[in-house]
């Protein structure tokens, strides 16, 4: 009996022990999950993080010495990460999430003064100035010429005075603020073509054009009676010469994305102007070099009076169009020669004049193997062929341009010269077969796998890394848009991403009201630029240590995913963040994501570039060494005259 009843305690004692244990670890359980709950949650709200006073209310005036002198600026700012539920500034965590422990100097942070009001506009690569300095022909001193070293600014580049956040978009399409790009030379220039007027304290953009009186849209809706435009067959579109480009900005209600360009010349600001609308476009000319675009870029060209000599030189410039263009693709001219029967006397040249040149195009267009699709009113359309088979043979007889060699890099654009060669078509075993593959049509286009990837002509990657990296991409907008809820509404319509790789990010926003910039690094490991326009998503080549093609003030939010790790050691990071500040739009956005240590070096610099920013975990958690900086540039302009 004894012998049972010590059994029974026993067991007794061991079940309490049990009970003890899962109670401790239960606790200690809860305890974790709400510390870590505690640490990530984000606020609730938009405004707790990103929220702009009225600019009436936080205008004030700036210092910007690390001095103890008291200097009087004629700047206003304010900050965009205060709380708008409360007079109290939010309390922000700085501090990064993780275990690593920082050794850091005491750093005193450098503020950066702002630059002279006459640098405005600056352009750095694009210097009218320094432009004059080289060779016209060719159009060459109005290419890219950067700043050398001793010429390199380390400043901030003002907005000008009473500089308002644009219109949203599509409002923005026909509206931008005057005070925001003050010039009204188009508007006088080109009165009678509807390029732009002056209402006041704004611009209106009534969609007219040189080539397009009646207006971009009309225009669009006669070329698509000739091909078809609404199908998803064609995506994408490069417009050389653009203006304002209101054909751009037309051609996005029919899901058509287009690659703007037009020079810095005397038609000033234009580019500006199609950025401040929220239409994609970049600085760029046909000159001497080839575009920064991969071959079998674009399912469209398009020249409207665009000025570019296209039978000059050999049909050099056309050769160059060929490059770019896909298997297939169209290339669309209107205005002279185009019809110089019917408006010779209006362009007041001689009808022996336009009709060599049109020969002259005819004779260019033959040789690269183009088809004439049709002439019939003010337009002229080619056709590329969707293979060379046929070409070659045409070759044989007509050797003028011949086909280039196969050492001929047909991707490689950045300060590449142009040659008089064909660029050659990937091998077809058959006359039916797209060179290179053929591709779905719009929108299946965006998360089918690129004919580069498929046929593995992009080292590493294939179908299986491509759909991975399009979950990774849609995880990381699910935790953006905690962190940035405006993401999905349209508060960034122009969007870059300065180390693109696949265009994942475009292709997770594919439904947002914005667009992206897509930017490969010729720096870059693997060179993706291809596969993001085989996705129906835009970009550009880009050495970071160089400045962008585009004007201050043109993208609402700009996304540097591992940027700063590839180029600590080949540029000044600092010169990268000042240019991105000069392209950031007042109140403007960027997402850095890198390590730890590179983003304490961001934030220490950008601290003393007018920015907010705050270090966060990473979207899987905070053991994850990689982090994200979210920073924001505040809102403040330059002196008034």
């Amino acid at each position: 009996m004894a012998k049972e009843n010590n059994s029974h305690h026993h067991a007794e004692a061991k079940r309490k022990r049990l009970i003890w244990i899962l109670c401790v670890s239960g606790f200690c359980i809860l305890s974790y999950v709400l510390g870590a709950w505690q640490t990530n949650t984000l606020p609730s709200s938009s405004s707790e993080v990103f929220s702009r006073k009225a600019c009436a209310e936080t205008k004030t005036q700036s210092k910007l010495s690390t001095s103890s002198e008291d200097e009087d600026e004629s700047l206003s700012s304010s900050s965009s990460l205060s709380s708008s539920s409360s007079s109290e500034p939010v309390e922000l965590d700085f501090e990064s999430h993780h275990k690593l422990e920082l050794k850091q100097k005491n750093q005193t942070i450098k503020y950066f003064e702002p630059c002279d009001m006459s640098l405005s506009e600056y352009t750095p690569c694009e210097d009218r100035e320094r432009g004059r300095r080289f060779d016209r022909n060719m159009m060459k001193y109005r290419e890219r010429h950067c700043p050398s070293k001793d010429e390199l600014l380390y400043c901030l580049i003002p907005p000008p005075p009473n500089y308002k956040i644009p219109f949203k978009w599509p409002q923005s399409r026909d509206y931008a603020w005057y005070d925001n790009i003050p010039h009204k030379e188009l508007s006088i220039e080109k009165a009678i073509q509807n390029w732009i007027q002056v209402e006041g304290e704004r611009f209106r953009f009534p969609g007219g054009g040189t080539g397009f009186p009646r207006g971009a849209d009309a225009y669009i809706d006669d070329i698509s009676r000739l091909i078809p435009l609404t199908d998803g067959a064609i995506r994408t579109a490069i417009d050389t010469g653009c203006g304002v480009a209101s054909f751009g900005a037309y051609l996005l209600k029919r899901d058509i994305v287009a690659m703007s360009f037009a020079p810095r010349d005397t038609h000033e600001a234009q580019v500006q102007f199609a950025l401040e609308r929220g239409v994609p476009a970049v600085i760029g000319i046909m000159g001497s070099i080839r575009l920064p675009y991969p071959a079998r870029a674009f399912d469209l060209a398009h020249c409207s009076r665009c000025l570019i000599p296209w039978f000059q030189n050999d049909g050099l410039y056309l050769t160059e169009v060929d490059r770019v263009l896909r298997p297939g693709g169209y290339w669309i001219l209107s205005g002279p020669p185009i019809n110089w029967k019917k408006h010779w006397k209006g362009w007041e040249r001689t009808q022996e004049d336009l009709k060599q040149e049109q020969d002259s195009i005819e004779n260019a267009a033959r040789s690269l193997c183009w088809k004439k699709v049709t002439e019939k009113g003010d337009f002229s359309i080619w056709q590329k062929p969707i293979n060379h088979i046929a070409c070659k043979k045409l070759k044989r007889a007509h050797k003028s341009p011949p086909i280039c060699t196969k050492t001929v890099q047909p991707d490689f654009a950045w300060y590449k010269e142009l040659e008089s060669c064909v660029t050659p078509l990937p091998e077809a075993n058959s006359p039916d077969e797209f060179a290179g593959g053929a591709l779905e049509d719009w929108p299946d286009r965006a998360f089918a796998v690129p004919p580069r990837i498929i046929q593995g002509t992009i080292p590493e990657i294939n179908a299986e890394k491509f759909k991975e990296d399009n979950e990774v991409w849609k995880e990381r907008i699910a935790y953006y848009k905690q962190i940035l809820p405006e993401l999905s509404r349209g508060r960034f319509r122009n969007i870059m991403d300065m180390n693109a790789y696949l265009g994942g990010f475009a292709a997770a926003i594919v439904k947002y009201p914005s667009w992206v910039m897509n930017v490969v690094p010729v720096d870059a490991e693997k060179q993706t630029l291809g596969a993001i326009y085989e996705r129906g998503f835009i970009g550009t080549y880009q050495d970071w240590c160089e400045a962008f093609s585009t004007y201050p003030r043109t993208y609402d939010l700009i996304h540097a995913g591992g940027l700063f790790s590839m180029y600590e050691n080949r540029c000044d990071v600092t010169l990268i963040l000042l240019e991105m500040d000069r392209i950031l739009r007042p109140e403007g956005t960027v997402v850095f994501r890198d390590t730890v240590e590179m983003l304490t070096k961001i934030q220490s610099i950008t601290n003393g570039m007018k920015w907010t920013s705050r270090i966060m975990d990473h979207e899987k958690g905070p053991f994850i060494p990689e982090k994200i900086l979210l920073a924001v540039k505040s809102y403040w302009t330059g002196p008034s005259a």
